[in-house]
């Protein structure tokens, strides 16, 4: 299990400080966080968001403001990925937050989050088990009407990474 003392804080106000100096950044970094709850996922994920391929998640509204979700995303919300060694790989900029249902989701959400074979039966076993695996750790339970936040984003830092 991964938490904020992983997180490497010295690189992410490097990296910070990159972008602020090139873009104009407020002073403060935004939040860093990981997608995912092992180092070996939050690597793999950091590397679809990397690649181009994950622009989308998805998470529990019940988590806000918990360890899993620190604050609730907003349009405009800029953050910071790192990965599974608290290293910060790339800013992202919140373009669309949607909170419904989990069953709400739909194939383009599923597509757009970038994960498995991106079809939405793997979405929704793959979150399923997700979800129940963390529910259950912390116990609680979770079915399929519980309500989720889903939230697309773009890469805006490095700009060899940026959309």
């Amino acid at each position: 299990m991964m938490d904020d003392s992983m997180i490497d804080r010295d690189a992410v106000r490097r990296f910070w400080d990159g972008y602020r100096l090139a873009a104009g950044g407020a002073e403060t970094p935004p939040l860093a966080f990981w997608f995912g709850d092992t180092v070996e996922v939050a690597d793999a994920l950091a590397d679809l968001v990397t690649a181009g391929t994950k622009r989308a998640t998805a998470g529990l509204l019940r988590d806000v403001g918990s360890t899993e979700i620190a604050v609730m995303p907003f349009e405009g919300m800029l953050s910071i990925v790192v990965d599974g060694q608290g290293r910060p790989r790339c800013l992202i900029r919140t373009t669309q937050v949607r909170t419904g249902r989990f069953d709400s989701v739909d194939a383009q959400f599923a597509w757009d989050e970038g994960e498995g074979d991106r079809t939405l039966a793997w979405w929704l076993d793959g979150h399923r088990a997700y979800f129940r695996r963390d529910a259950a750790r912390r116990g609680l339970s979770f079915d399929d009407s519980e309500e989720t936040i889903f939230e697309r984003f773009t890469v805006v830092w490095p700009p060899e990474l940026a959309d």
